[in-house]
């Protein structure tokens, strides 16, 4: 699978995925398995049927949308490379409950959201700094310029960070992974109106704490 150079942080390395199936003596080596053309409902049914091999493409095509929603939650290369790996684990060991009643990368969102606010929330919300923030490329803006920006986005994500569950699931799901209010009520197991309203609060908590964190308030 093809990969965008942004898909990844800056300085990390693609997620070195340890859920490995072995392919199947019924597919030539060197050659393209016939799965490959299966969709994601044809994957599934292919993969309780016995075709194990075929969840390994199911990671392929989905690996780096479960990994972005994950890193938007903690931030760091490492610690969103295992929470990916234990979507797909739960969702490989779950298959059998896919009813194909929404898009199987709904359902591995819906999975990643459970996994990464359990996760989010059995951790003390972070400690942000500049020195987590991005390096400054050497040329185009001025670094005083792209520092600030640097600083603004640890205090945007440690501010998030701080938002009830809810809210921050769908502020994530919204802004962050750009999916529809549909979609998010999809993914969350709720309405579209229950969706705009936590965006809405979403978005009014997010202003207090930073105007808070800015006035120098706990």
């Amino acid at each position: 699978m093809s990969t965008r150079a942004d898909a990844w942080p800056a300085g990390g390395t693609r997620p070195d995925w340890t859920l490995r199936v072995v392919p199947s003596n019924r597919d030539e080596p060197g050659r393209e398995s016939p799965l490959a053309g299966l969709d994601d409902r044809q994957l599934v049914d292919a993969c309780l049927g016995g075709r194990i091999e075929a969840f390994d493409l199911v990671v392929e095509r989905h690996q780096r949308a479960v990994y972005q929603l994950c890193f938007r939650y903690v931030h760091r290369h490492e610690d969103a490379a295992d929470l990916a790996q234990e979507v797909f684990l739960r969702a490989y060991r779950g298959l059998r409950r896919f009813r194909g009643d929404s898009a199987l990368g709904t359902w591995l969102y819906r999975i990643g959201v459970n996994v990464c606010l359990n996760h989010v929330s059995a951790r003390r919300a972070p400690e942000t700094s500049l020195d987590e923030a991005p390096q400054i490329p050497a040329g185009g803006d001025d670094p005083a310029s792209s520092l600030a920006r640097a600083e603004r986005g640890a205090r945007v994500r440690a501010a998030v960070a701080r938002l009830p569950r809810k809210q921050r699931a769908t502020l994530v799901l919204r802004i962050y992974q750009d999916l529809s209010h549909a979609e998010i009520a999809s993914v969350l197991g709720t309405t579209v109106g229950a969706v705009k309203a936590n965006v809405f609060h979403a978005l009014g908590n997010l202003k207090k704490l930073l105007a808070e964190e800015a006035a120098g308030k706990p």
